[in-house]
Formats: C-alpha cells, structure tokens, sequence
C-alpha cells in the first residue's frame, strides 16, 4: 500500500484525527502523512535511514545511545562503523523528515547528550499499534466485536516492517502483528454468518492466505464460504491448491477436518433428481488420459480401504509398491532437484502401468502404487521396469529410485483360501 492511500485505509480511520496529526505507516511499507505531505519508503532494497528510523519510532519512550542505534544498525560491524557513520544516517533521517519538522514547527528528531530519539512533543498514530487497540476493545466488547474486527483485518497491509523483516529486533514485533491479524480473520469468519457474508469471508481468507499461505484453518473456511454460495467447484479448487501446497512445500497432507469437508463437497448433488444418464455423465471420467489413474492420497486410501474389502471374497491377488527417491549418494535431494525428479518419475510411472492401477503421492519422496491382479513376483518386475525406463530416460540424473513391494492387508479376520493367494503371501514372507 502506498503513502497515497494512507489517509483512506481503514474506512476512514484517519478521518476523525485532525490534519495535524502523524499518522505513520508500519504494516507493509512505511510510510508518513501529515495532511498533504507524504513521504515513503519506495525504493527497492532495505535502506539504513529507514531502518534507523523505524527503530527510533519502535523506541520512543526513550533515548537511545549511539552505542546501541551502531550495534542495531550494522550488527556486530556497529563499533567499526563509528559514530560518524550514525551521524550522517541521523543527518539523512532529519532530512528525510524535514517536510513534517517544518509543518510541525519542531525537530521530530532530539538529541540529548550522546543519545537520540524521537520528540515526544511530536504525537504519532502507529496503523500496527491502532489494530491492536481495536483487538482488544473487541475482545472486550462483544457487541461491537464484527466492526471492531473488521477495521482491525483492513489495517494489515503486510508485514511488520516488511522489507526489513530479517532485522533481529524486528522478527518479534512482526510475529506479535502476524498472529494477531491471523487470530482476527479467524475470529471474524468464525463470527460472520456463512449464507449471508460468504463473500466477505472469502475476501477475507484469501487476503490472509497472502500471508500466511499454510494455514489450514483459513483454507477450511474459504471452502465453507465458497461453499454455502453453491460454488462447490471452487471449494474443491480450493482444496487441492491446499494440498499441492502443504504437500510440496512441507510434505505433510491435508487434516481431517479439511479431508471431511472434501467430502461435504464430494456429496453435495443437485436439489433436483438426477437422470440415469446425467448420473452416468457425473461419474464417468472425463478424457481419461492413458495408463494408471492418479489421484491424491486421501482417495488412493479409499481405494485401498474398498479393495481390502473385497479381498475376503475374489481370488486374485492385490500388491502395494512404495517408490522412494534419494541421491545417489544416499542423501536426501535437494528441494529443487527433488521436485524435478518427482515430476518425471510421476509421468514414467503413470505411462508405464495399466489403466485399472492407482498411484499417489504419499510423501515428498515417494510414489505408492495399488497394483491390481498382481501377484508378488510381478509386482516387483513392474516396478523394476518403471525403474529402468526412468534411468533410461534420465541416465545423468543425481537420483536413485528405490521400492518396496508388500501385499494389500486385507480385513481382520479374513484368512485366505485360495492357492493363489496363499501364495502371494508365502512369497511375501519368504522375501521380507
């Protein structure tokens, strides 16, 4: 957000406070306005004059010592710096401000002995710390406790001190602001009526998932919303950008509450009975690509759960393959070079198994295989050929494809009782 609308965030808030008040932004860039003079930090990379700034405003119930503004400024560098260098940072922050100082009438800017700091003659209103003071008066006001959360969420523009978020001293004050932006859009799309603010809500959760792009809980919501304005293909959408995302990025899967209201999704039909035809058109494949099917791990369980089933009562045999991927070297991969060699082992191993078998990813470096009327000594040679088309295809690649092959487990309490399968399962044991 720029310094141009600093004025307008809010709904206004600003309106009420007179022209002659500071008002500064921290939540994104910073920025000042003082009645039409703005001034703001647009350039590209993190600037000392800035940062000087900032930690003035964050400290200005007190004066600070040269010795401390050095360290904070250039680090352990701070004593090698020297007070000079501090001087011309501090000469170029008063320049910064001279705009304000000459409206105002004063310096914003003190010094007093061998410290600086800012004028407390000079009054500031902060847009993190004026969000803050709306979170707890609506924790405190049940009744206002929507509007009050409301102005709170439209105040965060970013992070704290965004393009100077690796400072030391900056990484507690901007987790402080981050989770209490998080803990109002959670409140307030807990508050808000589903049917009748849907829209809002997905506003509001989308606009958070900018910034806190794991959260689980804003992605359920978003869904929800999405969902009770019929738009059903949205949530779902919704769903699997969570998916890929937490899978990718942290290799872990959905929670079970996310997965139940996959479902939810799933179940929902159309108020109106359905055709035979138009039943058969919602559940036949649409342009079934060739080879095996595949799907996310929540529906590979389903499949697996429906054929451990139904093992009780057919004769052929039903084997699961695990395919790892690890360096050469043994090691792990790195990220980059992991997901690479994910993708390609993915579409070797969807081309090189029949149309009725069903893969997912169950890992960030692993594949699982439900192979169907297959018994064990074919399952392991299906998997040494994916093995081998992959090393043919890739023969400078920094991986190495391994696999384990184990039977389908059936129910509790199915014993087997046919050759076939007694087979299956004396060969598995031989082997393990």
């Amino acid at each position: 957000m720029s310094a141009d609308v600093l004025m307008q965030m809010d709904g206004g808030e600003y309106a009420h406070m007179g022209k002659d008040r500071l008002k500064a932004q921290m939540l994104g860039e910073c920025a000042f306005a003082l009645g039409e003079i703005r001034i703001a930090d647009g350039a590209k990379r993190a600037s000392k004059v800035w940062l000087l700034l900032a930690y003035l405003i964050c400290n200005r119930d007190r004066c600070i010592p040269q010795e401390e503004l050095n360290v904070k400024l250039w680090g352990s560098e701070g004593e090698a710096a020297g007070s000079g260098v501090l001087k011309t940072t501090l000469w170029r922050v008063r320049q910064l401000l001279q705009p304000i100082s000459e409206a105002l009438g004063q310096e914003v800017i003190i010094r007093q002995g061998g410290a600086y700091g800012w004028n407390p003659a000079v009054a500031l209103d902060i847009d993190a710390e004026r969000m803050e003071r709306l979170c707890n008066e609506a924790e405190a006001d049940a009744s206002s406790e929507i509007g009050l959360l409301r102005r709170a969420a439209a105040l965060y523009a970013g992070d704290f001190l965004e393009k100077y978020s690796a400072e030391a001293w900056v990484k507690p004050i901007s987790a402080y602001y981050y989770n209490l932006y998080l803990n109002s859009v959670i409140r307030l799309s807990e508050l808000l009526p589903q049917e009748s603010c849907a829209e809002e809500i997905e506003v509001l959760c989308r606009n958070a998932l900018r910034v806190a792009p794991y959260q689980e809980l804003l992605y359920q919501r978003l869904m929800r919303a999405l969902m009770a304005r019929g738009e059903n293909e949205k949530a779902a959408e919704v769903y699997e950008e969570m998916r890929q995302r937490l899978f990718d990025d942290l290799g872990i899967q959905p929670g079970a509450e996310s997965q139940a209201i996959l479902r939810d999704i799933r179940s929902q039909v159309s108020v109106a009975s359905m055709t035979v035809d138009s039943l058969r058109n919602q559940l036949n494949e649409k342009d079934p690509a060739p080879g095996a099917l595949f799907c996310d791990y929540a529906s590979f369980r389903l499949f697996y759960q429906a054929e451990a089933r139904s093992a009780s009562r057919r004769g052929d045999a039903v084997h699961v393959a695990m395919l790892s991927v690890i360096g050469r070297d043994g090691r792990e991969l790195p990220a980059r070079s992991l997901e690479r060699t994910m993708e390609q082992l993915r579409t070797k191993i969807l081309g090189g198994l029949r149309r009725g078998d069903v893969v997912s990813r169950c890992s960030a470096s692993q594949f699982v295989v439900l192979l169907l009327q297959a018994n064990y000594e074919n399952s392991n040679r299906v998997c040494e050929r994916l093995v081998r088309m992959y090393e043919q295809a890739y023969p400078r690649s920094a991986a190495q494809i391994r696999f384990t092959v184990l039977p389908l487990e059936p129910l509790p309490g199915w014993s087997p009782s046919t050759a076939a399968k007694k087979a299956s399962w004396r060969i598995f044991a031989e082997n393990t």
